[in-house]
């Protein structure tokens, strides 16, 4: 394939991302933190189909050009997953040097950005947000700082791609933060529970934990009568009533749960795979959300970050063998994006 063609063809599949991105058939998206020895933070992905995502390490010296704040000639060096367009690599999910992370998550109908720049303030492009906040921050407290001057615009990235329908989780080892962007204006809410997935509104998700309050690893006493002999028949009947199904305010429930009663070894094996236990609990298998006919929404890849080693784990729908891409085994200090396809055929292990 000639170098004319193969951009022409990536242009090609940007234009699809785009467009699917911005359109209420967004992926459903669920966003973690966890904190063993460690710092960890990730997410899944889910949507019928891959455009193209990759691993891409944005290092110091790599040129971050902003529409309206200038070009970012030196700054912290970052790595996630992406959609590379143009050169310009458009994060759905990222950690700086400094453990400072983020995910873009879909909040359709609920997303309100400014239609021109404002006086006095930082004015920032929804699809710059990741790149322009970890480029700049180490910590969630300089973030949530920055996130206080903003002014969150809709423009996208080309006139024929519209913006997508977002809020975002932004977390360290110490504190993680929700952002969004509503009708009201930039809200910051501190997220106790270190999940997000989409909508409704994050305080609303909140709320609604209120309603298993009831719910808990060990098993339940008969608190129904004390004049039946009830009693339990199976383990696990502490979480009955926990939901299962796959939308995303049952999934905020659902994994909220399981990460604040995860209980993991500290070494860096059992964090990572206890990670993705966490959000395997929200992992949608193909066929149990159909949004087309013959089309099913299936976690596409879901990942692991080690904010404190700059790790990037990752497994994908037909991989389910942990893939890792290390930061700080490439040369931070260059101007080139580094880029590593995803992992995503199966990997069997015969053993005989």
């Amino acid at each position: 394939m000639s170098i004319l063609l193969f951009a022409s063809f990536r242009i090609l599949c940007y234009n699809i991302h785009i467009k699917f991105i911005a359109q209420e058939e967004f992926p459903m998206c669920t966003a973690a933190t966890y904190q063993t020895n460690d710092f960890y933070f990730g997410r899944t992905l889910d949507y019928e189909s891959s455009y193209g995502e990759e691993i891409v390490i944005v290092p110091r010296q790599f040129r971050l050009s902003f529409l309206h704040m200038g070009v970012s000639a030196q700054h912290y060096a970052m790595i996630g997953t992406a959609h590379v367009a143009q050169g310009y690599p458009l994060f759905y999910d990222a950690v700086n040097e400094k453990g400072l992370c983020m995910a873009g998550l879909n909040f359709v109908g609920n997303a309100c950005y400014a239609s021109r720049p404002a006086d006095h303030s930082d004015n920032v492009a929804q699809y710059e947000l990741i790149p322009w906040i970890l480029s700049q921050c180490s910590s969630t407290a300089e973030a949530k700082e920055k996130v206080e001057t903003l002014c969150l615009l809709g423009t996208p990235f080309h006139e024929k791609m519209p913006a997508a329908q977002l809020h975002w989780l932004i977390a360290d080892k110490h504190q993680a933060i929700t952002v969004e962007a509503t009708a009201a204006g930039i809200q910051v809410y501190d997220n106790p529970a270190g999940v997000l997935t989409n909508n409704p509104p994050f305080p609303e998700q909140m709320f609604r934990l209120n309603d298993f309050l009831h719910l808990s690893p060990k098993q339940p006493q008969n608190n129904f009568s004390d004049k039946l002999p009830l009693q339990t028949y199976s383990r696990g009947m502490g979480a009955l009533g926990l939901p299962g199904d796959l939308s995303s305010q049952s999934r905020f429930v659902r994994a909220a749960f399981v990460r604040a009663n995860a209980v993991s070894g500290s070494s860096e094996a059992e964090s990572v795979s206890q990670f993705f236990h966490i959000l395997g609990a929200v992992d949608q298998p193909r066929g149990c959300c159909e949004v087309k006919d013959g089309q099913y929404e299936i976690t596409i890849y879901t990942s692991c970050c080690n904010a404190d080693k700059g790790i990037y784990y990752y497994t994908t729908y037909e991989n389910h063998q942990i893939s890792a891409v290390c930061m700080h085994r490439e040369n931070l200090d260059s101007d080139q994006l580094c880029r590593y396809p995803m992992q995503t055929g199966e990997q069997i292990c015969y053993q005989n």
